[in-house]
């Protein structure tokens, strides 16, 4: 009975929790590296359809060395914070209105529905013609892209908030307020970090189609002028600076997910 009594058992109400690992991820992606950089010098693969990494490598500590990479990266990241940040502030905002008011959610959820399968880079020559050729049209399609998907996924997670949740605050007397501040916005949080994970990719194909119509300088033009030149060493350096801006963009959304949903672990 005593060792009955003294047996722990172990704690298994952390649900179904599965662990990113960081260095398979790693490993997976030097392997492929390191497969193209055999098929390339072994002439399994064609130079003309893909450079090797060790020169493309090469490319980007020249395009640091002489300084061309922050004179590309400074405007990219620039148009991409301002657009992004408008895009997904007004997005959630508007989100949340139609997942709490239904006059909103009439109103404005056709409109959504009408936006939303509009190919955004088709819209450019139209922003070009309303905000011109230099910055404001590129915020502009950039805040747009982001617009309609953090929209849609901002009032479906309001809408998934379990509802049982909302009438225990209501039979415990809470305000309209608090039950918001409360219960439906950290419920909905994760839908809402989920959507911007899509909206901030989205944010970055925009980016680099907006930057290769009338843009000097930025990520994009400078992959339009390598592709121009078939040069695939800067072609390729180009995508994988866009790449890394991905990893550090779902960084950071993993960094604020961390600190907003402690709650749930």
């Amino acid at each position: 009975m005593s060792d009955a009594v003294a047996r722990q058992v172990p704690f298994r109400g952390g649900g179904f929790r599965p662990r990113s690992i960081r260095w398979v991820g790693v490993v997976v992606f030097a392997v492929l590296v390191l497969l193209a950089e055999w098929g390339t010098r072994t002439g399994w693969i064609s130079s003309l359809t893909l450079p090797r990494p060790s020169d493309v490598l090469k490319t980007f500590g020249e395009l640091w060395t002489s300084g061309m990479l922050m004179k590309h990266l400074v405007p990219s990241l620039t148009r991409l914070v301002v657009g992004a940040t408008l895009g997904v502030s007004v997005g959630v905002s508007v989100g949340i209105l139609i997942g709490l008011f239904t006059y909103v959610r009439s109103g404005l959820v056709p409109v959504v529905a009408a936006l939303f399968p509009i190919p955004k880079i088709a819209l450019l020559p139209l922003f070009v013609i309303w905000f011109g050729i230099d910055e404001g049209s590129k915020y502009a399609l950039i805040a747009f892209g982001t617009f309609t998907p953090t929209v849609v996924a901002t009032y479906g997670a309001v809408d998934n908030v379990d509802r049982t949740l909302i009438r225990m605050g209501q039979s415990f007397g809470l305000g309209w307020v608090s039950i918001v501040r409360k219960i439906v916005l950290p419920g909905a949080m994760p839908g809402i970090l989920s959507g911007l994970r899509i909206s901030l990719a989205i944010a970055i194909i925009l980016l680099v189609a907006a930057e290769m119509l009338g843009a000097e300088y930025g990520i994009g033009a400078y992959i339009l002028e390598a592709g121009a030149l078939y040069d695939l060493e800067r072609l390729f350096a180009g995508v994988a600076i866009l790449s890394v801006l991905g990893i550090v963009v779902s960084s950071v959304i993993g960094l604020v997910e961390r600190r907003l949903l402690r709650w749930r672990a």
